[in-house]
């Protein structure tokens, strides 16, 4: 396959970035970066890829969660373990910009290839250090998963039902969330760079991002000594917010954040009277009271169909959205019109349609160039432009170190 290199508007061009992490946070702020033009080399264990590759359903045999995580990457293999790939590795680095990775703590420490010898090799580096717990602490060494920091973050236990157990989100969210930090985390410190022409380290646990989004709970709890609850699809902070059953058997989501819109849905359904009781005012009253408001909103939305409710709402600018699985997501007219998932042309499976870039730029956009390549596809290449000779790679292969 001939990949397409990044245009010369990407406001990353000229960023290298070695991504030596596997599922799934630290590969997904590389490929973040990658999106935005950033040339991205995937090294891989010769004879352990990255799991990603058999996360999930696949189809010929191909991962798809791989064909998204690993776009815009060029893969090659290294063998760290090994002398001649310790020496690769630190070739690569010097020609760096970034370097992530998540292995435990120590790891490549143990492989002679810690902060030391990679800011000796390049001192401008940003090594990005990406693990469930962080560098240091008690718990450092522990193995480290998302669904680890989305029960220790707080986030389990206020999701869900009150009387029902707390829930785990059915994807990698906390990940995720990291992922993004960590692409956050590596542009500030390449700031920095610019300013003091040093690299530095980046020190990412998986269990603090998480934390960060779930809101003012600490601050809550230090200051009142209020722990939040699980609440199911209401809120602590308005009413009416929830999930409702329409007349042809689907759902839709309702909120009322704004206190006028909550005083416009209660003209649309009827019960304006509402709007003059006391505790109307603010939305903790109106989430104190939120059976009445779920009566009144939810026996309104299941006399009518879907799109009975979505107009209504959207002629009273009421607040509301249908739930949708992907098959809905995929012809929705909002998504469509923002090309929110697109189409590409990938050599294994043809036309391939994932998720588009994270967000657009009026004059340096991003792309995806290429979906997820197979194991080692670049290596050759890759160290060829590297300057190693055909009888260095042929010692690297007979060593196993690619």
């Amino acid at each position: 396959m001939t990949t397409t290199p990044a245009p010369r508007t990407a406001p990353l061009t000229g960023v290298r970035v070695l991504d030596l992490a596997t599922l799934f946070a630290g590969p997904l702020a590389a490929t973040m970066l990658g999106d935005f033009g950033a040339e991205v080399i995937k090294v891989e264990h010769p004879g352990k890829p990255d799991p990603s590759r058999g996360h999930g359903p696949s189809k010929d045999g191909i991962g798809l969660w791989w064909k998204i995580l690993g776009r815009n990457k060029r893969t090659i293999t290294l063998d760290l373990s090994k002398p001649g790939g310790r020496a690769t590795l630190l070739r690569l680095a010097a020609e760096a910009d970034v370097l992530i990775e998540n292995f435990r703590p120590g790891t490549l420490e143990k492989w002679d290839l810690g902060w030391p010898e990679l800011s000796a090799a390049n001192p401008r580096l940003v090594l990005t250090r990406v693990t469930g717990f962080g560098q240091f602490g008690p718990y450092a060494h522990r193995p480290g998963f998302g669904t680890l920091a989305e029960a220790m973050s707080g986030f389990a236990a206020i999701t869900g039902e009150p009387d029902a157990p707390p829930t785990l989100p059915p994807f990698g969210l906390a990940d995720s969330i990291a992922g993004l930090a960590t692409a956050y985390a590596v542009m500030t410190a390449l700031a920095a760079r610019d300013r003091t022409g040093e690299g530095q380290v980046v020190d990412m646990a998986i269990i603090e991002p998480i934390l960060t989004v779930l809101g003012p709970q600490p601050t809550w709890y230090d200051q009142l000594g209020y722990v939040q609850r699980r609440t199911g699809n209401r809120s602590a902070n308005n009413a009416p917010r929830n999930a409702y059953r329409t007349a042809d058997g689907t759902w839709v989501a309702v909120s009322t954040s704004a206190q006028s819109v909550a005083e416009r849905l209660m003209r649309l359904v009827g019960r304006p009277d509402l709007i003059d009781e006391p505790w109307f005012a603010t939305g903790a009253e109106r989430a104190a009271h939120a059976d009445v408001l779920d009566e009144a909103v939810g026996t309104w939305i299941a006399a009518r169909t879907r799109t009975e409710v979505l107009a209504a709402f959207e002629k009273a600018e009421a607040a509301v959205a249908p739930i949708q699985d992907v098959r809905d997501v995929l012809t929705d007219p909002q998504y469509q019109a923002l090309d929110t998932v697109t189409t590409l042309d990938d050599p294994d499976l043809g036309p391939l349609r994932m998720q588009n870039v994270l967000f657009r730029l009026s004059d340096t956009p991003g792309a995806i160039r290429w979906a997820g390549r197979a194991h080692g596809a670049d290596t050759t290449e890759v160290l060829t432009e590297l300057g190693l000779t055909a009888a260095e790679l042929t010692a690297l292969r007979e060593e196993g170190a690619v």
